[in-house]
């Protein structure tokens, strides 16, 4: 098969992806999915004890949904052999991406000073735990330690429920984006340069960053951040409310905000009630404020409230279950969901990139690769001959 153009934005770049899990392969698929030629290289079936874990289900939608886009390579890194084809490819390559702990690459030879020897522009990106030194470096990182050791459980749930965990992969997922930005402004500098370099992100550090203006408020104003159920911790009224049929979200902050509140709803009387003058009474009020607004709420339909409050300038949305969310009409106009097909013509449904460039847009291709689906195809790229690769086959090699 010709190599996946997915956009032109991208496209004459080549990556080699030796991640695995979530995070490399969400940092992957954003440059996949901008034209860039992924190659997802991984090792042959049986070398690897953990391989279930890494590759799951090929044909599921986790699988599906982060590896679509790629072409897929199998290679064994633990024989030299394997590493010497490796580097064949590095010397082509802009970009490798790698999840490894920090000291497996120096023990294969393939850390950033290794490679920038065969190729100096190419541009490493490693992603890890908790960084590439100190005193955690060599620990294992998953998203759940990390929420808790970043601070985000600490701001989730309800105050009498303790630390509750994100329902999504936080610290993964934001980690790949970061490393994504990372790689992309290497690239920039590369075209003065002319030089590569490593680029490296951590799920602790990305959490951390995640936690943004909850960490702000603790560094400068002494603020230690607790949880605060579904309403906003700083602003009120702003969180989720219940109407006669289910659940919806309200950001009523800011004065001019709460006036139309008050009027639309009919209760401009509120607005004269020294309680809820302004918003930092609002906040601290705000077990009053929220008992009378579910009161209102509650005697009438979401989709009856929603209309009325974004009419009035009132943000309001309702509280979606997944399947409700993917037939939403704007979601349905976005094209957040797209389709495409597996190898053998079973069709995968797929979120899209929620970036959208005007001339150059991302678009989904390609279905996940099989195991090592276009190995022959790659390996003739790099000048391997038909012989060659069957030989390697033989070995174990891929």
């Amino acid at each position: 098969m010709p190599k996946i153009t997915a956009s032109g934005a991208l496209a004459g770049l080549r990556v080699l992806d030796l991640s695995r899990v979530r995070a490399g392969p969400t940092c992957v698929r954003m440059l996949a999915d901008f034209g860039a030629d992924v190659v997802r290289i991984e090792p042959p079936p049986g070398v690897d004890p953990n391989e279930g874990m890494f590759a799951g289900n090929r044909l599921g939608g986790d699988f599906q949904n982060l590896n679509r886009n790629k072409r897929a390579l199998t290679l064994n890194l633990k024989k030299p052999e394997g590493l010497e084809v490796f580097k064949r490819l590095v010397k082509d390559a802009d970009i490798v991406v790698e999840n490894w702990r920090p000291d497996v690459k120096a023990r294969l030879g393939v850390d950033y000073e290794s490679l920038k020897a065969i190729n100096p522009r190419i541009i490493l990106a490693s992603i890890s735990g908790f960084g590439q030194d100190g005193p955690y470096a060599k620990r294992p990182g998953f998203d759940q330690i990390v929420q808790g050791m970043g601070g985000l459980m600490s701001v989730t749930g309800f105050p009498e429920t303790g630390p509750i965990r994100a329902g999504i992969a936080v610290a993964d997922s934001s980690t790949g984006l970061y490393a994504a930005i990372g790689i992309l402004v290497a690239l920039r500098e590369r075209e003065k340069s002319g030089e590569g370099q490593w680029v490296h992100a951590s799920l602790l550090h990305s959490q951390v960053a995640m936690m943004d203006f909850q960490v702000a408020r603790y560094l400068n104003e002494g603020e230690v951040p607790v949880p605060a159920g579904n309403d906003h911790p700083t602003s009120s009224p702003m969180g989720m409310f219940h109407a006669a049929d289910g659940a919806l979200n309200l950001g009523a902050s800011g004065q001019g905000t709460w006036v139309r509140l008050c009027k639309v709803i009919g209760r401009e009387d509120w607005t004269a009630d020294p309680d809820w003058a302004n918003e930092k009474l609002r906040t601290k009020n705000r077990a009053r404020l929220n008992a009378a607004l579910e009161e209102v709420f509650a005697t009438n339909t979401v989709a009856h409230w929603v209309d009325t409050l974004n009419a009035a300038g009132v943000p309001c949305g309702p509280v979606y279950t997944v399947p409700q969310m993917v037939e939403d009409p704007q979601i349905r106009h976005l094209g957040v969901v797209k389709e495409t097909h597996t190898t053998d013509g079973k069709p995968i449904r797929v979120i899209s990139q929620p970036v959208t460039l005007s001339r150059t847009p991302a678009e989904v291709v390609t279905a996940a690769p099989y195991w090592g689906e276009q190995t022959d195809e790659i390996l003739r790229e790099a000048g391997y001959a038909d012989a060659e690769i069957a030989r390697m086959r033989a070995d174990g090699i891929v």
